[in-house]
């Protein structure tokens, strides 16, 4: 027994001598690695943020053809590199990879405003004892809407046109007839996925970093295999 404990010592001194690389450096790489990682991470991350921004702003300026532009741009880049970002819905934050979830809030008040209006000329009619009732309706609601800001998203200006249509006589089918004009809002809700790994400085600094971590973890899990080992000798 003394003899095959006197082996397995030798052993242990033995792999020692060949490590080429103490674990205390790999430890410290990852050390120096991890913040470096961090790094690059957040410049991707406040680059995709520029880009972002780029597409919102060109948004509000209600120019389609720089909107497509940055949203190529934008697109591009969250394809190619790796994008973590944090997100909020339904109150709860949570961890993803990529823009997370955007509205393009002025594409699609033109659009809807494009659809209304549509929708104004099939609803104006001479036979109607009321008149324009659309253009009633919208007097009352885009004052309220100026008053108290109301975005695209809640429908409050959508809700308010039904409402005041629907005071007047032989308005039964015409909140069907607005809905079914408007066009629906997933189509400028916008939410690029990244991939979680990419072939770039961020990428290969983080794969890196793992490889070395899964390193220093399997020499530990061999260390401490032998330690068990010598008690049983």
């Amino acid at each position: 027994m003394t003899k095959l404990g006197g082996k397995i010592k030798e052993k242990i001194r033995e792999r020692k001598w060949n490590l080429k690389i103490k674990t205390w450096v790999l430890v410290l790489l990852v050390v120096i690695l991890l913040p470096i990682d961090a790094t690059l991470l957040r410049r991707d991350h406040v680059r995709m943020t520029e880009l972002r921004d780029a597409v919102l702003s060109a948004d509000v300026e209600e120019d389609d053809e720089k909107l497509a532009t940055a949203l190529a741009d934008l697109k591009e880049f969250v394809f190619s590199n790796i994008v973590v970002n944090v997100v909020e819905e339904n109150g709860v934050q949570r961890v993803t990879f990529g823009t997370g979830p955007f509205y393009l809030e002025h594409q699609y008040l033109r659009a809807a405003t494009k659809a209304l209006e549509e929708a104004e000329s099939r609803l104006t009619s001479d036979s109607n004892s009321n008149g324009n009732i659309y253009g009633k309706a919208g007097e009352v609601c885009r004052a309220l809407a100026i008053q108290n800001g109301w975005t695209w998203d809640n429908a409050n200006f959508i809700n308010c046109m039904v409402t005041e249509i629907q005071k007047y006589p032989a308005a039964d089918d015409i909140q069907d007839q607005i809905m079914a004009a408007l066009p629906s809002t997933e189509l400028f809700r916008k939410n690029y996925a990244s991939p979680v790994w990419a072939p770039t400085l961020a990428g290969f600094c983080i794969l890196f970093t793992v490889i070395i971590v899964v390193v220093i973890l399997i020499r530990m899990i061999i260390w401490i295999m032998l330690r068990l080992s010598l008690l049983f000798v």
